[in-house]
């Protein structure tokens, strides 16, 4: 079987930031890195869990909401997963941003009844905002790329 490009890079060498990993017939792969592989420091189940309702509920509710085909976590809980279609690097930039910048805003993680979530019982809200504080920190260090 062919490796999957995700398996093509050297783990070892990723940095937390943002990367457009593919981009193929409009749609591209966002790989929002947290966390450096592989050191030990991972983000927590319950706030992992938390990050991906409150995300999932605030992009697909923003501006660009027709855009926005999938957010989701890495496996490994060094980040997530963020799928769009025919928005640039700097129009998910700036939406990260704002979607982010609006996490902080919640008083509770959007889904979390145990009518609404698989595991409702694995949340945890402190820590999704303190992971999603760091987070956004992290993206208002990254310029636009001119694009």
């Amino acid at each position: 079987m062919d490796k999957i490009p995700s398996f093509q890079k050297d783990h070892n060498k990723l940095m937390p930031g943002l990367y457009m990993s593919v981009s193929k017939n409009g749609i591209a792969t966002f790989d929002l890195r947290f966390k450096r592989p592989n050191e030990g420091d991972y983000i927590g189940q319950g706030a992992l869990h938390s990050i991906e309702h409150m995300l999932a509920t605030i992009l697909r509710n923003g501006e660009q909401k027709e855009s926005i085909v999938y957010f989701g976590p890495m496996g490994c809980r060094t980040g997530f997963y963020l799928l769009t279609q025919d928005l640039s690097y700097n129009e998910v930039l700036g939406m990260l941003k704002k979607a982010f910048a609006d996490s902080l805003l919640l008083e509770e993680v959007p889904g979390a009844k145990k009518e609404e979530c698989g595991n409702y019982l694995e949340h945890d809200l402190a820590g999704a905002k303190k992971e999603c504080a760091a987070y956004l920190a992290l993206l208002n260090t990254i310029n636009d790329r001119g694009e």
